[in-house]
């Protein structure tokens, strides 16, 4: 088995070697696009075009070598995993089989996070206030260059290889995973190309512009001549009240940049401390166990982090933002806004699920894929084609069928007083399948 492993790591770096000389020629091409944008058509107003430039194409490499090399470490790590739960799995005990693949997920999300954070700190730390919006510009282009090709890349090959092993196995009459057929071991590296260097790298790059775009609105959307008085503008204040207006609006770009920041730094702790008492509670009700359903600790562990999520952040808030442009309240309203724009799709929705597998027979249940991943696969599948869209006007017009609606989502909406919030509920559940069919709503379907 150690061998078989080893073997398949040393074809996926063969793989990551081959992807990362392709990355260096790809940046040749984005970099002499970044320098005839920056450097020609839009220079950056009051910076030296060399300087700029210089900034944007370093972080542009540094922001696409950290996303390749979190897929470097994803990809060794699930190596290692793939093997010791097929070894674990000799043992006959159901527990292992769900605890180390698991911890193997859990180790790359904390890994890719943290080092996606440590980056931006150093950014905002020690470049100076000049030059960090260069440099994040660089830092965005260059992760979001590496995510998408080892995204595109890993798919194909992953598909590329599934074809070459299936037709080992019509040709040679071999199983397509049978040890003897020549193709399985590209088989397993294109399994891990697909489905750990894309979604690691693609993590990786979604967390880091998503930051900077959050940096880039607070800036944005906070100028001073927001905090001059009533009818008075930027060309008739005198210079004192520009200086005023200047500092109240500083003052609030810094305690929320600080706010953001500690909530991603609190998203890991809450990560961190609900995957340990998972871990502990799940340990003891079936380490010994000799059947288990697989789903339990996963939605579990979706509902244990909805919690301390939620509670974590609105203590942090009321501490670090008691008062924001001298309103008290501001601190929950924002948590309030955050939970229902982005934890109802994530969090919430494996909320959600729960009450959807409570509904369930035990056997219906075990029919279900894991609950967080679904979760928040359905959440970002049901914006992208755009069915929110379709139910919006309607639930806020009161005008959709609760009645209508399968089960689980039927009692969100009526606990809810079906109101907008069906929306975030059928967003960020999908439909599943049972033994009579698809269930279907006209908005949804089984598979989307």
């Amino acid at each position: 088995m150690r061998e078989i492993s080893e073997l398949i790591y040393e074809t996926c770096k063969t793989y990551l070697t081959t992807q990362g000389k392709f990355l260096l020629l790809l940046w040749v091409f984005i970099a002499a696009t970044i320098i005839l944008y920056f450097g020609w058509l839009h220079p950056i107003p009051e910076k030296p075009v060399s300087t700029a430039l210089l900034a944007i194409l370093a972080f542009s490499l540094l922001g696409m070598a950290g996303s390749y090399s979190v897929a470097w470490f994803g990809i060794r790590v699930n190596t290692f995993a793939n093997s010791r739960t097929a070894f674990a799995s000799l043992g006959g005990k159901p527990y292992p089989i769900n605890r180390i693949p698991l911890e193997a997920g859990m180790s790359v999300g904390m890994m890719l996070i943290s080092v996606e954070l440590l980056m931006m700190l150093i950014i905002l730390l020690f470049i100076p206030g000049d030059y960090a919006g260069p440099c994040f510009i660089g830092f965005a282009i260059g992760e979001s260059l590496g995510a998408a090709a080892l995204r595109i890349a890993g798919g194909i090959f992953t598909k590329i290889a599934d074809i070459g092993s299936d037709l080992m196995k019509i040709v040679f009459k071999i199983k397509e995973d049978d040890a003897r057929n020549p193709g399985v071991i590209a088989d397993c590296t294109g399994d891990n190309a697909g489905d750990s260097v894309g979604p690691t790298a693609d993590g990786f790059e979604t967390y880091g512009v998503t930051g900077v775009a959050l940096i880039t609105f607070i800036l944005l959307a906070i100028p001073p001549e927001h905090f001059l008085p009533a009818g008075v503008t930027l060309q008739t204040a005198s210079a004192e009240v520009i200086a005023r207006a200047t500092a109240i609006a500083s003052t609030i770009q810094v305690q929320l940049l600080v706010w953001i920041f500690v909530m991603r730094i609190i998203m890991l702790v809450a990560s961190a401390a609900a995957y340990f008492i998972n871990g502990f509670v799940a340990q003891a009700k079936y380490g010994k166990a000799d059947d288990m359903n697989f789903e339990a600790p996963l939605t579990s562990l979706v509902w244990i982090t909805s919690f301390v999520s939620i509670a974590l952040t609105y203590l942090a808030s009321w501490l670090i933002i008691p008062e924001l442009g001298g309103d008290p309240t501001q601190w929950w309203k924002l948590d309030d806004d955050h939970y229902l724009r982005d934890a109802c799709g994530r969090h919430h929705s494996g909320i959600g699920e729960g009450f959807h597998l409570g509904g369930l027979a035990p056997h219906q249940r075990n029919r279900h894929l894991g609950a967080g991943g679904r979760a928040v696969a359905g959440n970002f599948v049901g914006f992208r084609r755009g069915k929110l869209l379709r139910l919006l006007p309607g639930a806020l017009d009161g005008a959709v069928d609760v009645h209508r609606l399968p089960g689980f989502a039927r009692r969100a909406a009526q606990l809810n007083g079906g109101g907008a919030r069906v929306c975030l509920w059928l967003g960020g559940v999908r439909l599943s399948r049972n033994g009579s069919g698809d269930h279907r709503s006209g908005l949804l379907r089984s598979g989307d």
